[in-house]
């Protein structure tokens, strides 16, 4: 049986981790026996070691945090909050990013200039630095996290598309179709973005990861998610102070945090990885 090349093998290995977390995420906040946000019996729960056991026959996975919950839920809950807050930012950016980029390029002139000027500015500013001066204008919250994490995501992948749009606007097809009498937007929906959206594809992949890391961080610094709302970043804010008597409270997440994080930039290095060999083949078969 012939083995799968190593980049196969990344894959599927990211795919199905990110399947199981999805999966999790939806099914074990429904079926749990109790709230997940709920603060249960502090007395007698709080801080309960992994595949430990209450008084209710209730096995804990990951044990319980310092108010009686269940660490497992409040995970699982809380990849469903950092993964849908991620994903939304990740394409919310990115949608920004193709619609400035595209329309720069393809007008240019001052709009383009003046676009472009902003993106370098903004890019030169750290985009930690950015998010955190959003975030304190604002309330803390998810709508927040998402808004600001396309404000502060959309400059580079506006970038990349501009690159990419004046490159495709000189083949002959595009020529070809301004010589017909196709309106200028036709031609740039249809024809030019189209071939335009590989490097942007593969931006927002890698942005994905990126965007869960930033919301986990704000969530850390309590700018992002609050409880008793769960996030990866917010439950390791609240297990730093027992990470030595109780280190399974901010491990779980942060380790959940580190899987999926790895998984998404896997993800998008293999999509790069491809549309690199499919540029390869292409520009062999011109030759």
């Amino acid at each position: 049986m012939p083995r799968l090349p190593q980049t196969t093998w990344r894959v599927r290995w990211a795919i199905a981790l990110l399947a199981a977390l999805v999966i999790g995420a939806i099914v074990v906040p429904l079926v749990a026996p109790t709230d997940p946000r709920a603060i249960g019996d502090v007395l007698a729960m709080r801080l309960l070691p992994p595949f430990a056991r209450d008084s209710a026959g209730h096995v804990h996975l990951l044990g319980t945090d310092r108010f009686g919950r269940d660490l497992f839920t409040r995970m699982m809950l809380a990849g469903r909050v950092s993964l849908l807050v991620g994903l939304l930012g990740a394409l919310l950016a990115g949608g920004a990013g193709i619609l400035v980029g595209a329309v720069a390029a393809w007008r240019g002139g001052v709009l383009d200039r003046v676009a472009m000027a902003i993106g370098d500015a903004l890019l030169a500013i750290p985009r930690l630095v950015l998010l955190l001066v959003f975030a304190a204008l604002w309330a803390p919250g998810a709508t927040m996290v998402v808004i600001v994490l396309m404000a502060t995501g959309w400059m580079g992948v506006a970038r990349l598309v501009r690159a990419e749009v004046l490159g495709v606007r000189t083949q002959s097809y595009v020529e070809a179709a301004m010589a017909l009498g196709a309106r200028p937007g036709r031609i740039l929906w249809r024809h030019v973005l189209p071939n335009a959206l590989g490097a942007a594809t593969v931006a927002i992949t890698l942005g994905v990861g990126s965007a869960i890391l930033l919301e986990s961080g704000l969530s850390f610094l309590g700018l992002g998610i609050q409880p008793p709302e769960p996030s990866w970043g917010n439950m390791i804010a609240g297990g730093r102070d027992a990470i030595v008597t109780a280190p399974w409270v901010a491990l779980s997440p942060g380790v959940a945090l580190i899987l999926t994080v790895l998984a998404c930039t896997l993800l998008g290095d293999a999509l790069r990885d491809r549309l690199a060999g499919e540029e390869t083949i292409t520009l062999r078969a011109r030759g």
